[in-house]
């Protein structure tokens, strides 16, 4: 399997990705990624070179997002002052479950950020998404804390504030880098 950046070409596809697995959380009971997420900003991730793709031949069997911008509200100064690299978006396709490609696309990004001289690989998971959580603890990240106030819409409450990191390090993720 080969990493490679997405192109803006992708975006259709990589958006039926994200309802693909907005479905399969649906059936598990969990509210996450129930709001389609708006292609402009898609795009705008892909054009600025953030999103990745697993490739299976031909078949998408994973994506991830990378970047060193924090969202809003989420990390303190003093922690905003350590470089990072943030992931948001990690999906992996049912087609490829439980062959632990997200864990080995999380250590390439691990891998990705050390090159880069980040300190930590940091993200935020969906605050009601208990199972996911666990998922990141299995992984090796570290829970920080919960943010619940300051979400996007009016100051409301935030759904995805679970925030977790591990420290950035080289890795062996068995992947083919195209990026």
């Amino acid at each position: 399997m080969k990493i490679t950046p997405a192109r803006p070409d992708d975006v259709a596809k990589l958006l039926v990705f994200r309802e693909e697995a907005a479905a399969w959380l649906t059936r598990l009971g969990s509210d996450q990624w129930q709001r389609p997420y708006p292609a402009d900003r898609l795009l705008a991730t892909i054009e600025a070179g953030s999103v990745f793709m697993v490739m299976d031949g031909d078949v998408t069997a994973a994506t991830i997002t990378l970047t060193p911008e924090a969202e809003e509200g989420l990390w303190t100064e003093p922690e905003l002052r350590e470089p990072s690299t943030f992931v948001t978006k990690l999906t992996v396709a049912r087609t490829h479950a439980g062959q632990n490609l997200g864990g080995r696309l999380l250590d390439w990004a691990g891998d990705r950020a050390y090159r880069a001289g980040a300190k930590w690989l940091r993200l935020d998971a969906w605050t009601t998404n208990e199972a996911l959580q666990r998922y990141y603890l299995r992984q090796g990240f570290a829970y920080v804390r919960t943010v619940r106030e300051g979400g996007a819409v009016n100051g409301g409450p935030r759904v995805s504030g679970w925030l977790a990191q591990r420290p950035t390090e080289p890795a062996d993720h068995g992947f083919e880098d195209n990026t």
